[in-house]
């Protein structure tokens, strides 16, 4: 399984950013998602996003939370 703390604890620290079309996106919380009955995945949440990924870290898809500020 995907130690997220690892993967994704740099980002939360305010250090990384990720870049989504074009727009860097602070990471404010991560987890791990389930179907139930186990764990199937996990997510990003940044303040204008939520994306899912598999196990694999294969993307899966992205959610607009908010439109981000300063786009047309």
């Amino acid at each position: 399984m995907i130690n997220l703390d690892e993967k994704y604890q740099s980002y939360l620290d305010g250090g990384k950013k990720l870049t989504i079309d074009g727009v860097e996106e602070r990471v404010i919380a991560y987890g791990y998602t389930d179907d139930g009955s186990s764990i199937d995945g996990y997510y990003l949440t940044t303040a204008n996003y939520q994306l899912k990924y598999n196990l694999q870290g294969i993307f899966l898809k992205m959610k607009a939370i908010r439109e981000p500020v300063g786009v047309d």
